[in-house]
């Protein structure tokens, strides 16, 4: 029996990959552009991706807000499951991380389909009120601390019925500690506490293990 350790969960995480994703240039460009500009490796896995891109085409979203763009790599998964005439409007703080996201998504096809706007997302939320019909699936990927804010506007921006995902929930198990000095883990404990009492969400969440280390995803339903 393999051990559970960092090394075989992403041995593991890379052949479900490849089985079930397979080679992806547009995928694999957006990475290396993404290391060649000197951002942060902290897009999501493939086999997350994939699942993004699988809930927006059961919840059969038109409108799609993801609240942290880095290089494009989720948006291209995101945007690629719209139907005609579908959108994703994207926030990222960082300009030149959004320059890289662009082109990103302009080599894969999708320029038309993706908004980014460029701005810290608690400046740039306001502006999309009555900017468009409500969204349809919300993905949430920022700073943690934030977290409780998205969720407040996600559930301002999202109709009723839409999926909000909100990425990186495990923080290596460190949720389970209220004494926890590390404001990224208290960000994420406040916001699945939130995600358990506002009535306006119907949440569960699960832990992953792969390529990202012990992680997690929590996924809601805004009530209608």
């Amino acid at each position: 029996m393999a051990e559970p350790t960092l090394e075989n969960w992403t041995a593991a995480d890379r052949w479900l990959a490849d089985v079930l994703i397979g080679p992806d240039p547009a995928l694999d460009a957006a990475i290396a552009a993404q290391q060649a500009a000197g951002m942060p490796g902290i897009e999501v896995a493939p086999v997350s991706g994939k699942l993004l891109h699988l809930l927006v085409r059961i919840s059969g979203a038109r409108r799609v807000l993801e609240i942290g763009t880095l290089g494009g790599y989720s948006t291209i998964w995101l945007a690629r499951a719209l139907p005609d005439g579908g959108q994703v409007v994207t926030i990222e703080a960082e300009p030149a991380h959004a320059e890289v996201a662009r082109s990103n998504l302009a080599r894969a096809g999708l320029a038309d389909r993706v908004d980014v706007r460029v701005g810290g997302a608690l400046d740039v939320l306001p502006t999309l009120e009555g900017d468009g019909e409500p969204f349809d699936l919300v993905f949430i990927d920022a700073d943690k601390e934030s977290n409780t804010a998205y969720l407040d506007w996600a559930a301002r921006l999202g109709r009723p019925g839409a999926v909000v995902v909100v990425d990186n929930i495990g923080r290596e198990g460190e949720i389970v500690r209220d004494d926890s000095e590390d404001p990224m883990v208290q960000g994420t404990r406040a916001a699945l506490a939130m995600l358990g009492s506002d009535p306006r969400f119907d949440a569960t969440a699960l832990q992953t293990v792969g390529i990202k280390g012990w992680d997690g995803v929590a996924i809601a339903v805004l009530a209608g």
